[in-house]
């Protein structure tokens, strides 16, 4: 456990100790209803913006503050303990897609101030209840581990120093905007996910507070290893160092397919496990069909087989996800912290574990 915290920090973990927590669902599904073109994404500020910028999400909490307000809104109404800010593709490299990396600070910055001022409401109307603020680091359009070239195995498009001074920048940010938590999710390349958790600590330094970290990969397939090669238990093994309040999967696979690998993490993890699939595989819309019912039957069954701490949804999940994960969810009891034998842990694709 990470040390140093405050008491909003220890208020998070001792919550984690009693009931299993709920994270909201998926941002893209939800701002994909609302069907918004070029100019809705450019607003009044953008509007002579050389470049396209639709898809440009995070955007979004500058140009349409109330969508995204709404959204948080909607997944709290639900019953979600943990919203996470607006700012999945915030950093300076993906701002770079659309020639924004100036203002990635401010992107981030916002975004936190829109969660916690939703947030505090929320938690004003129900001191009983109170909500927390995810701030997120995505994994980047980019791999640290992996050439993007098939005829230069050796070529990378990014380096580790890059991702850690981008990664410091959108960090000092979301503090400054008010999160709780610091989450650094969907990761494809463990590599990734060191230079932000290295960047984070910087920037805990600098900031002169210390925040719980949550880390989330993804298992991108049925091989059951992320997109660098690395099972569960070695993935565990590279980033258990670290220390964050909890290690999670999210995306890439429904809960059907992921079951296995949730298993797996709950069994070797000794920190708090959290979980947020997507709703199923997509179809050949690039839609998501597992209907909230469905997946509800399949995440409680997750919770009283002692599987996870934390829950929500990844791509295609609604606030009905959400409601019928934490109706379902009630009153069962959350993953105890294992005793796990002490012993040599390393790993590269596979895990080592020495005693």
């Amino acid at each position: 456990m990470p040390n140093n915290l405050d008491n909003k920090s220890v208020e998070i973990i001792n919550a984690l100790k009693q009931r299993i927590l709920i994270l909201d669902g998926a941002m893209g599904t939800m701002i994909q209803e609302h069907k918004l073109e070029e100019h809705d994404y450019r607003g009044e500020r953008f509007k002579d913006w050389h470049v396209l910028i639709k898809g440009n999400n995070d955007l979004l909490s500058i140009t349409q503050p109330k969508i995204i307000a709404d959204i948080h809104r909607g997944f709290l109404n639900a019953g979600a303990d943990i919203i996470e800010t607006n700012t999945f593709n915030s950093t300076t490299i993906s701002m770079e897609d659309y020639d924004m990396a100036s203002i990635s600070r401010e992107v981030n910055l916002e975004s936190a101030k829109l969660a916690r001022s939703i947030c505090d409401e929320f938690t004003a109307k129900n001191p009983a209840k109170p909500r927390y603020v995810a701030g997120v680091l995505g994994p980047t359009s980019k791999t640290c581990s992996i050439s993007p070239d098939v005829n230069d195995p050796g070529y990378r498009n990014i380096t580790f120093d890059k991702l850690v001074t981008a990664y410091v920048e959108s960090t000092l940010a979301l503090i400054e905007g008010g999160v709780d938590l610091i989450l650094i999710e969907t990761i494809f390349d463990t590599l990734n996910a060191k230079a932000a958790s290295f960047a984070v600590e910087e920037a805990f330094e600098q900031a002169g507070r210390k925040l719980p970290v949550m880390i989330s990969g993804t298992i991108t397939d049925a091989s059951g290893r992320t997109l660098s090669g690395q099972t569960t238990e070695a993935f565990y093994n590279s980033i258990r160092h670290i220390k964050p309040i909890s290690i999670g999967l999210n995306c890439a696979l429904g809960p059907d397919l992921l079951r296995q690998y949730v298993e797996e993490l709950s069994r070797v993890c000794e920190t708090f496990v959290s979980v947020h699939p997507n709703a199923g595989l997509p179809n050949e819309f690039g839609e998501y069909d597992l209907e909230a019912p469905e997946m509800a039957k399949e995440i409680i069954d997750w919770g009283k087989s002692g599987f996870i701490n934390i829950v929500g949804g990844c791509c295609g999940t609604t606030p009905a996800h959400i409601r019928a994960f934490a109706k379902g969810l009630e009153g069962v009891k959350p993953r105890p912290l294992p005793e796990l034998e002490v012993c040599m842990r390393l790993s590269g694709l596979e895990a080592c574990n020495l005693n």
